[in-house]
């Protein structure tokens, strides 16, 4: 994929994912400050609790993607160096990692 493209999809990314988290944020002022009264409440709390922590997990994913952009390393497997296959990158454009290395830094952080 161009580093032109790619910029241009990551910078959408991050756009929608942070209208995703204000409208999130905004639907659900309770949440993060986990006043819920009933348990019921606190679970509704909790799901909205972990959208948000997925989205600004994804953020953070695709804000490191553009600092690779930036530093001209996007593309390159973090762990090992290897140019990062162009499908998925295509699929992932946050990706930091090849496949192979993906696999391994998820078996070590279950």
């Amino acid at each position: 994929m161009a580093l032109d493209t790619a910029r241009k999809r990551l910078d959408e990314m991050l756009a929608d994912l942070e209208r995703s988290i204000t409208a999130v944020q905004e639907e659900h002022p309770e949440a993060e400050h986990h006043t819920a009264d009933a348990g019921a409440s606190l679970s509704d709390t909790d799901r909205v609790d972990a959208a948000l922590a997925a989205l600004r997990r994804q953020r953070a994913e695709v804000l490191a993607a553009l600092a690779r952009a930036h530093e001209g390393t996007y593309g390159k497997c973090v762990d090992c160096g290897l140019q990062i296959p162009e499908v998925r990158l295509e699929a992932r454009p946050e990706a930091a990692r090849c496949v192979a290395c993906q696999g391994k830094h998820d078996r070590l952080h279950r």
